[in-house]
């Protein structure tokens, strides 16, 4: 059966986004309840896959990751097994923090931190190109971060 969140664990979630190294005690503080069935609601959002993991955010441009890239990329052949291939290839590139398939103009959008243009280029020429099947690939290069949040508007 499929577990329903309710209210309670809505606002739960809500926390966690804001802050994952919150305490038990801290959240049932806030919802004003106990830490036992915080506890309780925490365990099963995260066996039910609500909560997937925790991670740390990090400054990027203080390890010196300075260039943002979005990369779209359009495949020769859109056989099962090509697109197999690229997506088994992309996730080991360490560069691509996000992938995505899409529709559209584009097969996927990758988005890419490099240090700087010159590491983006051995990207683009070394890692990139390496993947077979690779048709066309457009760059665009972020200026300025207006907004980057990894909270889900529940």
């Amino acid at each position: 059966m499929d577990y329903k969140i309710d209210a309670i664990d809505k606002r739960i979630i809500q926390l966690l986004q804001q802050d994952g190294k919150m305490k038990i005690k801290e959240v049932a503080h806030a919802l004003k309840m106990t830490t036992t069935p915080i506890f309780d609601r925490i365990k099963r959002l995260e066996r039910e896959g609500f909560i997937e993991g925790y991670s740390t955010i990090v400054n990027k441009e203080k390890l010196g990751f300075n260039l943002v890239a979005f990369c779209t990329v359009s495949l020769e052949s859109h056989h099962k097994e090509y697109l197999n291939q690229f997506v088994k290839g992309v996730k080991n590139i360490p560069e691509v923090a996000e992938c995505y398939h899409i529709a559209g103009m584009f097969d996927y959008l990758l988005k890419v931190y490099v240090k700087d243009m010159v590491d983006y280029q051995n990207f683009i020429t070394q890692k990139l190109a390496s993947l077979p099947n690779i048709g066309r690939v457009q760059s665009s290069f972020v200026m300025t971060e207006v907004k980057n949040n990894h909270v889900l508007p529940i």
